[in-house]
C-alpha cells in the first residue's frame, strides 16, 4: 500500500487497541494539532484525508497552544486510567519545544501521551531551514533532542523504512504500566511527505494487552510476615490503586483487616471520604487524622505510590522508630523504596491475594474506633472551613466548599498548581474514584484548563469543575477557545488572588516576606508593593468566547455554580478570594531550604525553624 509517512502514521494508529479484563479501547482516541511548515504537508494532509475518507478514524481538534494540547492529552489519559490517550502534532522549532513541558508532566505522572514534533530536513539540502538550530559539533542534532530526557521513548525517523519499528515501540511504551509516559517521534518535514510502499500487515488491527502482574509467591509471603506483626498498620493509597481499578479490592481489604487508609494526591478517591476507615490525605498537605496515624504506624503498606516528598512530609511523616514498609507496585523502582518488603505486582491482584491470605488478621477495636473518631473530627474541621463566613472577601476554603456542595458524586474537580491543590487534598470530599483530578506530580501552572478539557473529552457524561488561580490562568488560558470551538462544557472557577498566593505563603514561611509574589505596581521606593494591577480576568475570559459570571460573596458563588450547571458550553465563574486566609493546618512539615545566613530577622527565625524540622527526617533504611 503506497502512502506517505504521515498517512501511514495516521492509519497505523487508528488500528491500535488496548485490552484489559476483556474490555477493549482505542489506544489513540484522537489528535490535537497546530500546523506549520514542519507538519502541514505531512501529518496535516494525512489528518485531512482521514477526515474526508474515514470520519471518526482519526478525529482532529485544533489547539491554541502546543503545551496545552499535551496537557489535554495527559488529562484524557488519566481519566481513562491510561487505557487510551491522544496524539499531538506540532511544527518544528518553537512549536515543538512548546511541547517539552507537557512531555515532562506526562512522564513525571506516568501518563501516556504521543507526540509528533516536526523536524528539520532529513536530506539537509536546504539547511539551515527556518527555525533550525545549527550545532557545529553534530549535524544530526535539532531542538527536538530536548525531548530525550523527558520522554520514556524517543525516536527520529530519518527514512520511511524506520517508521514501523518506531510506531511499534511507541505503542509498546504507551501500553506499559511501568514504562509509560511521553513518547516522542520526531518526523523530519520532508520525510513526512515522502511516499513508500508499506506492507498491508502494518495497518491490520492490533490489540495491546495490558497486563496484571501477579505477586511472586515468596515476595507475597515476606510481605505477609511483616503485616501479621503490625499492631498499628496504615495503608498509603497512591495513583496505582485507581489506575489498576483496585478501589473495590482496597475497600474489601481495609474492611476485612481493619487497616485504615490514607491517600496521596494521585490516590485521592481510592476510598470514599465518608468510609469509617478513610483518614483522607496524608503528608505535607494531609489531614491531622492521617498524619497522626502516620506518625504512630509500625507498618506502612504503600500501594501504587512513589512516595513523593509531599506524601512522606519530606521523610518526617512516618516517625515510629521501628517503622517498616510493605510496598505493592508494578514498578520495582517504587516497590524498593524505603527498604520495604517488595511486592512487584498489579495493585488489584495483590490486594485480592493479601485479603485471602490474611484471613483472621484484624486490627483491634480501639485502633479502628480511633480512626473513625479522628476522621470525624477532621470532617468537622472541613465543615468549619467551608462555612467560615470570612469578610470582606471569602476564604479559598469557602470557595472549595461551595464547589464541593455544587458537585455531584461523579463530577470531577480539576486543579494543578498554587495553594489550591494542597487545600483540595485536605478538604475536598471525594465520593468517586475518578472525581478528583489534581496534577501534583509536576504541579504545572497552566495545566488546569487544558487538563480539564482532556478530562471532559474522556468523560463527557460527567460535569467538570476546573479550579484555577489567577497565576495559573495567566500562564495558560488559551484552551478556553478550543473548548468553545468544540462546544465542550466546562465550568471554570477562576479565583482572583491578585498574585501567587501559594508562593506568597511559602515565601513568608522562609522569611522572604512574600517578595515578588503580588501583582502590584511599583511604589515610590521602586518595589512591587504599590496599588493592585487593574487586571480584569473575567473580561479576558469573555473575550475568549466563554460565558462569564462574576461572584463577590459565597452566596453569589453558590448561585453562579447552580446557573453554570444548567448552562451549556464554557462557563467561567470569577470570584475574588482573600489570599492571606490560610486553610486548616496538617500538623506536618515540608523540606524547603532556608537561607543559612541573612541580615533579615525573618529569615534567621525561619532558618531556626527549618533546622528544627530537619531533625525529624529519616532515611528509612
Amino acid at each position: 500500500m503506497r502512502l506517505t509517512v504521515g498517512q501511514a502514521t495516521v492509519r497505523f494508529l487508528a488500528a491500535q487497541r488496548t485490552e484489559r479484563d476483556g474490555a477493549e479501547h482505542r489506544l489513540i482516541d484522537g489528535w490535537f494539532g497546530i500546523f506549520g511548515h514542519g507538519n502541514v504537508a505531512g501529518l496535516g494532509q494525512a489528518l485531512l484525508e482521514a477526515e474526508l475518507t474515514d470520519p471518526g478514524a482519526a478525529p482532529y481538534r485544533q489547539a491554541r497552544n502546543e503545551q496545552g494540547m499535551v496537557h489535554a492529552a495527559a488529562g484524557f489519559a488519566r481519566m481513562r486510567n491510561r487505557m487510551s490517550t491522544l496524539a499531538c502534532t506540532s511544527s518544528i522549532g518553537p512549536g515543538a519545544t512548546n511541547m517539552v513541558t507537557g512531555a515532562a508532566l506526562a512522564t513525571v505522572n506516568r501518563l501516556p501521551v504521543l507526540l509528533f514534533p516536526g523536524d528539520v530536513f532529513a536530506t539537509r539540502v536546504a539547511d539551515p531551514v527556518l527555525q533550525q538550530l545549527e550545532d557545529p559539533r553534530a549535524g544530526d542534532v535539532s531542538v527536538n533532542d530536548t525531548f530525550r530526557p523527558v520522554s520514556r521513548y524517543f525516536d527520529r525517523v530519518w527514512r520511511p523504512e524506520q517508521l514501523p519499528s518506531a510506531l511499534l515501540n511507541a505503542a509498546r511504551v504507551l501500553t506499559d504500566p511501568v514504562e509509560t509516559g511521553a513518547v516522542t517521534i520526531a518526523l523530519p518535514q520532508d520525510v513526512q511527505a515522502e511516499a513508500y510502499d508499506w506492507p498491508d500487515e502494518l495497518f491490520a488491527p492490533r490489540v495491546w494487552h495490558i497486563p496484571r502482574p501477579v505477586p511472586e509467591p515468596a515476595a507475597l509471603s515476606r510481605a505477609l510476615d511483616v503485616i501479621r506483626t503490625a499492631r498499628k498498620p496504615l495503608i498509603i493509597a497512591g495513583g496505582g490503586v485507581i489506575y489498576s481499578e483496585a478501589t473495590d479490592a482496597l475497600r474489601t481489604f481495609a474492611e476485612a483487616t481493619g487497616v485504615p487508609v490514607a491517600e496521596t494526591q494521585a490516590g485521592k478517591g481510592s476510598l470514599s471520604y465518608d468510609h469509617p476507615l478513610s483518614l483522607g490525605a496524608v503528608g505535607a498537605t494531609g489531614t491531622t487524622a492521617a498524619n497522626e496515624f502516620a506518625r504512630e504506624a509500625d507498618v506502612v503498606i504503600g500501594i501504587g505510590t512513589r512516595y513523593s516528598d509531599f506524601t512522606t512530609a519530606s521523610r518526617t511523616a512516618f516517625a515510629a522508630e521501628d517503622v517498616r514498609f510493605v510496598n505493592i507496585n508494578v514498578a520495582a523502582f517504587d516497590a524498593a523504596k524505603h527498604a520495604g518488603a517488595m511486592v512487584v505486582a498489579d495493585a488489584r491482584v495483590a490486594l485480592e491475594q493479601l485479603t485471602e491470605a490474611l484471613a483472621g488478621y484484624r486490627t483491634d477495636d480501639a485502633y479502628r474506633e480511633k480512626a473513625g473518631r479522628l476522621a470525624a473530627e477532621w470532617d468537622a474541621t472541613v465543615e468549619r472551613a467551608y462555612r467560615l463566613e470570612h469578610k470582606p472577601l471569602p476564604a479559598q476554603t469557602e470557595v472549595i466548599g461551595a464547589v464541593n456542595d455544587a458537585a455531584e458524586p461523579r463530577d470531577v474537580v480539576v486543579c494543578a498548581a498554587g495553594s489550591m491543590p494542597g487545600d483540595l487534598h485536605k478538604l475536598w470530599r471525594t465520593r468517586d474514584p475518578k472525581g478528583y483530578h489534581v496534577e501534583y506530580g509536576y504541579s504545572c501552572m497552566g495545566y488546569e484548563i487544558a487538563g480539564g478539557l482532556g478530562v471532559k473529552l474522556a468523560a463527557p457524561d460527567r460535569e467538570v469543575f476546573v479550579l484555577v488561580g489567577d497565576g495559573s490562568y495567566l500562564m495558560m488560558s488559551q484552551e478556553l477557545v478550543t473548548a468553545v470551538q468544540e462546544r465542550i462544557k466546562l465550568i471554570v472557577v477562576l479565583v482572583q488572588n491578585h498574585g501567587y498566593a501559594s508562593i506568597g505563603r511559602l515565601s513568608e514561611s522562609v522569611g522572604a516576606q512574600r517578595f515578588g509574589t503580588a501583582y502590584r505596581f511599583r511604589d515610590d521606593e521602586g518595589r512591587l508593593a504599590g496599588d493592585t494591577l487593574p487586571v480584569d480576568l473575567a473580561a479576558n475570559a469573555r473575550s475568549l468566547g466563554a460565558e462569564v459570571i462574576r461572584a463577590t460573596t459565597v452566596g453569589e458563588l453558590t448561585d453562579a455554580l447552580a446557573a453554570a450547571r444548567k448552562a451549556e458550553g464554557v462557563i467561567v465563574v470569577h470570584v475574588d478570594a482573600d489570599p492571606y486566609q490560610d486553610s486548616p493546618g496538617s500538623g506536618s512539615w515540608w523540606d524547603v531550604p532556608v537561607a543559612a545566613s541573612s541580615t533579615l530577622n525573618t529569615v534567621r527565625d525561619a532558618n531556626a525553624r527549618y533546622r528544627e524540622g530537619k531533625r525529624a527526617q529519616k532515611h528509612y533504611l
